[in-house]
């Protein structure tokens, strides 16, 4: 039980450091851009701006004129064609529901809008990524020309992968590559498999012998067992 209990925490930290690395993060920035605020030259068309919020970044492309192309969920496709409700500022309900449903769209907005309140980081991932960085004008003729509904995947096709195709020319995410080392870590760890079988077992306890909680507690060990 005592193994079981310091596997637990050992995983429950590990998640709680990748969602709050980009918080951890963001403060730091946040004093850096107040102090640079005022020696900063004007955005330009084409650059990547980064918005640190809570548990990820947010990202879009300036087109100039104080507007922003960014990918963003937004549930409210699927439900009008209204263009006037759906260039509404999106709420958070809208984006959940958005992200759940797998429906975005590549819109604009005003740049206050965009930072929805925090600061705004330029061009920072160019010193990231090892890919040559397009001309601005280039980059912001990439993103209007994406305008519009898409597919949204939060790990394979989120904000992240938009900018970088549109600056870069490739379609990357370095929270995806986080988020998916911290689950390698916890499928590799074979304690993984202990918790599962002792879950599986409460779970048989609560629920009684049926196909759906008997088959997962089967499963779901065999599997990160095969994959450890």
């Amino acid at each position: 039980m005592l193994q079981l209990l310091t596997f637990l925490v050992e995983k429950l930290s590990l998640l709680c450091k990748f969602k709050l690395f980009v918080l951890s993060y963001s403060d730091q920035d946040r004093e850096r851009h107040v102090h640079r605020e005022r020696t900063q030259p004007p955005l330009r068309r084409g650059d990547l701006l980064e918005v640190p919020r809570t548990l990820f970044t947010h990202y879009g492309i300036y087109l100039g004129d104080n507007k922003v192309a960014h990918l963003i969920p937004d549930i409210l496709l699927v439900l009008t064609n209204d263009e006037k409700i759906i260039s509404s500022v999106i709420t958070n309900k809208r984006l959940i529901l958005g992200c759940m449903y797998k429906c975005a769209t590549v819109r604009v907005d005003t740049l206050e809008n965009f930072a929805y309140g925090s600061k705004i980081l330029v061009n920072r991932m160019d010193k990231m990524m090892k890919n040559h960085v397009f001309p601005n004008e280039e980059v912001a003729k990439r993103a209007e020309k994406l305008m519009g509904a898409i597919q949204y995947s939060l790990l394979w096709n989120n904000c992240e992968h938009f900018v970088t195709y549109c600056r870069y020319g490739s379609a990357v995410s370095r929270q995806t590559e986080k988020f998916c080392e911290c689950l390698k870590s916890i499928i590799r760890d074979q304690r993984s498999v202990i918790v599962t079988v002792f879950l599986g077992m409460i779970s048989i306890l609560c629920f009684g012998i049926v196909p759906s909680t008997t088959l997962l507690s089967i499963l779901i060990p065999f599997t990160l067992w095969m994959a450890g």
